[in-house]
């Protein structure tokens, strides 16, 4: 058995139902269903035995303590976290009690219990903590992707926070021996992506017919990595990584935020056309850059390759089309997760700015 941190937010919803598609061992999956956790990604596992979920937070040590005493888990994996870089610049607050602090306390939990296994148990157990490429900060364009080595130079509170666990990851195997592994991935997309990110934000806008924000002059380069080949890579990491060591995890697929928008477009343009003939590319409007805004990520991910054999299966032209299509084929899933709220706050959020459209 493991326990899944954050397993119903977007990324951790899609490797619990791949770890299980997988024939993986049961899974204890806790998860504080804080706006972008959505118990009904897990829908399709209801009534399935190996799955067991828990609301709760990982900063509630009494509560993660009794789920590893009672559950025996031979390994954890961290999801868990506030991802969202615009939501960390108008509140950093919860960044750092989730990411610092419930990182904190949750290594402190499942160290106590894996000083307490037996001597093959505690040889066997693995932590793996799930990060990002944003910890990195900003390329330049000439600049080589971002390797294992480079320096840490984040610059939004979320990339700081998320720096921040990362270090004590690290440090708690320096200081206390726990067998940890780190990944730091690029941009994920694909199924079940709340709609505020770049991707299910411009799917679920143009067929809404809004606008399609674009921050400042849409030239920002991201590596975008399909969240099933993320999956597989997580799964090969917890495998047969080395102890203490860290994976960056990528696509090979540097583009452009304005180049993503077009492409989703296009297959739309394909999939459902509009009524009027028209391509959603006339959606695109250009607002107001954010503070602070990475112009560049990439990464290498050939450590991953070259030690563990690991690479992506899907190219992004593969990968955006399978997103695209299933957010066209989940519209009562999109309905749902749209609260009230969510779309109060992209409303106050991109209402500023709106200088012109393409």
């Amino acid at each position: 058995m493991i326990l899944v941190t954050g397993g119903a937010g977007f990324i951790g919803a899609n490797f619990v139902l791949d770890w299980l598609a997988q024939g993986g061992e049961s899974v204890i999956n806790l998860d504080k269903l804080t706006y972008a956790g959505n118990r009904e990604s897990l829908s399709s596992l209801d009534g399935d035995a190996r799955h067991i979920f828990v609301q709760g937070d990982i900063g509630d040590s009494a509560l993660v303590e009794r789920l590893l005493r009672e559950h025996q888990p031979r390994a954890v994996v961290n999801f868990a976290a506030e991802s969202h870089v615009d939501r960390s610049i108008h509140g950093p607050a919860e960044f750092i009690e989730t990411n610092v602090l419930g990182t904190f306390r949750l290594l402190e939990a499942v160290r106590g219990y894996w000083d307490g296994l037996p001597d093959s148990a505690k040889k066997a157990f693995r932590f793996l903590h799930v990060s990002t490429d944003e910890v990195y900060g900003s390329l330049a364009q000439q600049d080589p992707a971002f390797s294992e080595n480079n320096r840490y130079e984040p610059n939004s509170p979320y990339s700081a926070s998320k720096a921040a666990s990362d270090h004590l990851v690290r440090a708690w195997h320096h200081t206390y021996g726990l067998p940890v592994l780190t990944t730091n991935c690029s941009n994920n997309y694909g199924p079940f992506h709340f709609p505020e990110k770049l991707i299910p934000l411009m799917i679920v806008n143009a067929l809404a017919g809004k606008g399609l924000p674009v921050y400042g002059d849409g030239m920002q380069i991201r590596d975008w990595l399909y969240v099933k080949d993320h999956c597989s890579a997580i799964r090969r990491v917890l495998e047969a990584g080395r102890l203490g060591e860290t994976y960056n995890v990528g696509g090979w697929n540097e583009k452009p935020n304005i180049e993503i928008v077009k492409t989703i477009c296009s297959l739309l343009d394909q999939l459902r056309p509009r009524a009027d003939g028209k391509s959603y590319s006339q959606q695109i409007t250009y607002v107001t850059d954010r503070p602070g805004h990475d112009r560049r990520y990439a990464i290498d991910a050939r450590k991953l390759e070259r030690e563990l054999g690991w690479k992506p299966a899907e190219t992004f032209e593969t990968g955006i089309r399978k997103t695209v299509q299933w957010y066209l084929d989940n519209p009562a899933w999109v309905q749902r997760v749209q609260s009230g709220a969510y779309r109060e706050w992209v409303e106050r959020h991109y209402q500023q700015g709106q200088a012109k459209v393409a």
